[in-house]
């Protein structure tokens, strides 16, 4: 152990002498690694906050949560898109039915959408998301109000004029004002505002409450038709605590195919979609997108990996006499072939922590300047020290292979 201590002081030792010796040229040959390492990571901490952002969306939707809607969210090369064109679209009374069939829901929900002008006094708000939902949509969706508080289950059973809003839509309609007990003029009707959500920023894909007005389904369906194709309606099935997804989707699909009446030999025509298909999707594309920052990053390590092994044999070259000696006062063969070893990945991993340095400089940056999680994570701090440990490993073995091999008695007349 104290020799091996003994080994890496001296070689670190040399390594430094070498860097203060030729600045230069250990610049350069360094730059590859710092490059390499910096494009490698910096793809790995972009790829690592996107997937925070698109996995935080994605349990916002729910993890025991089943989507039933005409469309499925998974498609294939070969989607006959043409075969969902007729399929019925989720009805009220499917909602009604499907607790009365199934053990193992915990909520259902409907749930439909649109877009209408929303109007406060002298101020308006056009295309604004209008969401229309039965009274348990707050146990299957999470979300925090403000101020004032939910339907009752009075307002949503009997269908009252009644509306909770958006952080961004109470800031455009009432500035400092508080919406609770106003009314607001939707499809040409006044309703009153109970609540107002508490602000959420918008997730990966565009969702939130922000920009959003919710309406008791009863109260919109009776003067719209909430069923048609064109609110895009969908009922959302929560399971009860301690029943699988699959559990859940094996008893919704059976009681859905009964309340249609669907024949035994025919498909299904409605679709249960559920998180972890999109989960399955954006995995694929992450792991592609990993690969693209390891080849991107490779050309440059490689590069770099070059450059320490030129180094390394400059360094043998100049630093035979001395191998010599140490050979001819008894050195054995691992010891000089571990102390050139020790050298390169010192100089390896030097370029890796200029490369991580660089990288923690610009997500510090890039943090401040944009609405992005972007974090050097231990788990890319270790990767790019173990990536710089073993190109300077490789790197180094051949020149350190060949000083070892070295004869004591060649070596020390070659500079004689």
């Amino acid at each position: 152990m104290i020799l091996f201590i003994k080994l890496l002081k001296e070689s670190a030792f040399f390594a430094w002498g070498s860097v203060i010796t030729n600045k230069l040229r250990t610049f350069l040959t360094l730059l590859g690694i710092t490059i390499g390492i910096f494009a490698i990571i910096s793809v790995f901490s972009v790829v690592d906050a996107l997937e925070r952002g698109v996995r935080s969306s994605i349990a916002s939707l729910g993890e025991n949560v089943i989507y039933i809607q005409k469309w499925p969210w998974e498609f294939g090369s070969d989607y006959p898109w043409w075969r969902y064109m007729n399929r019925p679209t989720p009805r009220i009374s499917e909602m009604d039915e499907l607790m009365r069939r199934t053990q193992v829901l915990e909520s259902v929900v409907f749930v439909a959408g649109t877009n209408r002008t929303v109007e406060y006094g002298n101020r308006s708000i056009d295309r604004a998301e209008i969401f229309s939902v039965s009274h348990e949509y707050d146990k299957v969706r999470s979300f925090e109000i403000e101020s004032g508080r939910y339907f009752s289950p009075t307002e949503s059973f009997n269908g009252r004029n009644v509306a909770i809003i958006g952080a961004e839509i109470a800031s455009n309609l009432f500035n400092d004002r508080s919406p609770t007990g106003e009314n607001i003029k939707i499809f040409g009707r006044n309703i009153e505002v109970i609540g107002v959500f508490g602000r959420e920023g918008e997730d990966t894909f565009g969702s939130s409450h922000d920009e959003m007005v919710l309406l008791p389904v009863n109260f919109v369906n009776s003067f719209i038709d909430v069923n048609s194709d064109r609110y895009n309606p969908a009922i959302l099935a929560k399971g009860k605590p301690g029943f699988s997804n699959e559990e859940i989707t094996d008893e919704l699909r059976g009681a859905m195919r009964g309340i249609r009446r669907i024949k035994p030999a025919a498909e299904d025509n409605f679709a249960l979609n559920q998180s972890s298909l999109l989960s399955t999707q954006f995995d694929s594309l992450f792991s592609i997108i990993k690969i693209a920052g390891w080849i991107i990053g490779g050309f440059a390590i490689l590069v770099g990996g070059f450059g320490i092994a030129n180094i390394m044999f400059v360094s043998v070259k100049e630093r035979t006499s001395i191998i010599g000696i140490q050979k001819a006062l008894g050195a054995k063969n691992y010891f000089i072939l571990l102390q050139f070893l020790v050298e390169a990945i010192f100089l390896s991993l030097m370029g890796g922590i200029l490369g991580l340095l660089l990288v923690l400089g610009i997500s510090w940056i890039a943090s401040k300047g944009i609405e992005m999680d972007l974090l050097l994570t231990y788990g890319n701090i270790m990767l790019g020290i173990n990536v710089s440990v073993i190109i300077g490993l490789i790197a180094g073995f051949v020149p350190a292979w060949s000083a070892a091999r070295l004869d004591p008695v060649e070596a020390i007349r070659t500079n004689a």
